[in-house]
């Protein structure tokens, strides 16, 4: 049904299917992120977006350079992409207008920059704790436990949140001076660390044929990566949305729990991830020093992988 409008966004084929399998309208993705507004413009504001969006008929795809149809008045800025050798136009998701926009082009994920526009230092300390291929919830929450006894020893409280999909994700909130080389080398401390207090569980090994089926502790979100919004739905059955949970709650959720038919009254007028982040918190240098000397994750992983590749060859 077309004719619609909210905030000066015209809004279209409302009743259409989200997505094969979702469970959910574009009306009830329009109707979450409207809801939920107050919580998720927060985590978007100043950070250049990718979004994936799913059309129908079509493959999901992420979003990062704003189509040429995108109107003036949605907020962006211009990334140089190193990959590509190209600028980038990303869009800044800072108001209700905008985000209504981005959700008439069924963009149903939300991916910020860990960075905001124009600044060169991570907010945040983000560890992303993915559980093997057929494991459950439970191992992610294990391994999430590991990680929040590292910070703690170093003196660093957290907030922590489900992925939306089968993980969890934790943030330590980080001052303005953090250097992304520091930053990088801090989590990749905090995964070695939590690593070796349960080495059966859980594994730092980038590439996936080396975990063995134990919960991965990417320690790779820092610098130009991205993840995905606290509150962001996911392209899942049933449009599941990463959320917030309390550290003593956390084995007692499933990520199913949340989603953009259940999350607005779950949540009411609380913002639950702006009351649990803590205030920001300098880096422990110990922390910085022995990252420094871990090798880069997916370096690492690229040269392993050439050299399996020659003894392939030459074998």
């Amino acid at each position: 049904m077309a004719g619609e409008e909210r905030d000066g966004v015209p809004l279209t084929n409302l009743d259409a299917e989200l997505f094969p399998g979702a469970g959910a309208t574009k009306r009830d993705l329009v109707d979450y992120l409207d809801a939920v507004r107050d919580r998720i413009l927060p985590v978007l504001r100043d950070r250049p977006l990718s979004v994936v969006r799913v059309l129908r008929g079509q493959d999901r795809f992420m979003q990062k350079n704003l189509p040429k149809y995108t109107p003036d008045w949605v907020p962006r800025t211009e990334v140089w992409a190193e990959a590509s050798h190209r600028q980038v136009s990303y869009g800044l998701c800072n108001d209700r207008r905008t985000l209504l926009w981005f959700a008439n082009q069924r963009a149903v994920e939300y991916h910020p920059a860990l960075m905001t526009a124009g600044q060169h230092h991570p907010t945040h300390l983000i560890m992303d704790l993915d559980p093997p291929e057929g494991g459950g919830f439970e191992l992610a929450v294990g391994a999430a436990e590991l990680v929040r006894r590292v910070l703690d020893d170093a003196g660093m409280a957290s907030a922590v949140k489900t992925s939306g999909a089968k993980g969890v994700h934790v943030f330590v909130p980080l001052p303005d001076a953090a250097p992304v080389e520091d930053v990088a080398a801090a989590t990749r401390a905090v995964a070695a660390r939590a690593e070796r207090l349960d080495p059966a569980l859980a594994t730092t090994a980038f590439i996936r044929d080396d975990r063995q089926g134990k919960v991965f502790l990417d320690s790779t979100r820092a610098g130009g990566a991205t993840v995905v919004a606290t509150y962001s739905p996911r392209i899942r059955p049933g449009v599941p949305v990463s959320f917030p949970v309390a550290w003593a709650d956390l084995g007692d959720v499933h990520p199913s729990d949340f989603t953009v038919h259940t999350a607005p009254g779950l949540l009411g007028d609380a913002d639950p991830w702006a009351a649990a982040m803590p205030g920001p918190q300098k880096l422990d240098p110990r922390l910085v020093e022995e990252g420094h000397t871990i090798p880069i994750a997916r370096v690492q992983a690229m040269h392993e992988g050439k050299r399996r590749a020659r003894a392939r060859r030459d074998g």
